[in-house]
């Protein structure tokens, strides 16, 4: 598969939920370090320990997630970053990925897809009482599901998401932990938001090598 399915709904096997989750956590875990280098410049210095440990997590319940169908799996996933990953990260991924298991179809086409990354950033909104334009993970999170509801192709999403980490280093924190220093939040990629630009990533790289 190269692309996101269109009209016609595709149910993922166990394996293909399994490569799903397997490459997220494995992207997480081998950018721990950078994230919390760039959580050390504007925030709490743990961003990327936390996601470690949470991703971890789910990889030592991998079989067992992949078993379910992809909304059970999903909300499964995401139980376990709520439970394992510390600070705002857990609530906020948790809210995430739970929101597009209720969501999603067990059997999704690109409108579902859309719909739900529609719904999981509102209820991220909720969650963090924050919105786009602040440097968190919102900022890459909307004009990925923008992407995908226009019909881009998975390159076209993993080069809006990187822009879009990208975007927020010259941006002022306004919420977080990062807003508390102002202006010296200014000339930093969010961390949030590179964390979300990996998942992305790791997503796109996955449906990619689907059959």
């Amino acid at each position: 598969m190269t692309d996101l399915p269109g009209h016609m709904a595709v149910a993922l096997g166990a394996d293909d939920i399994e490569t799903l989750f397997g490459a997220m956590a494995r992207t997480i875990i081998a950018h721990a370090e950078e994230l919390t280098a760039l959580d050390q410049a504007i925030g709490d210095g743990d961003h990327g320990v936390n996601m470690k440990r949470g991703f971890e997590a789910v990889t030592a319940n991998l079989p067992a997630i992949a078993a379910k169908p992809l909304p059970e799996a999903l909300k499964a996933a995401g139980m376990e970053l709520v439970m394992k990953v510390g600070g705002a990260s857990g609530p906020l991924y948790g809210t995430l990925l739970m929101t597009l298991g209720k969501t999603l179809p067990a059997a999704p086409g690109r409108g579902d897809v859309a719909a739900a990354l529609a719904a999981a950033i509102d209820a991220v909104k909720a969650r963090g009482k924050s919105e786009t334009g602040q440097k968190t993970m919102l900022d890459v999170l909307a004009p990925v599901q923008a992407a995908v509801a226009r019909g881009e192709d998975l390159a076209t999403i993993r080069a809006i998401a990187a822009e879009a980490a990208a975007a927020t280093v010259p941006m002022r924190a306004t919420r977080g932990r990062a807003s508390f220093l102002g202006e010296r939040s200014v000339g930093h990629m969010d961390p949030g938001a590179r964390s979300s630009q990996l998942l992305v990533e790791a997503v796109c790289d996955a449906i990619g090598d689907f059959a």
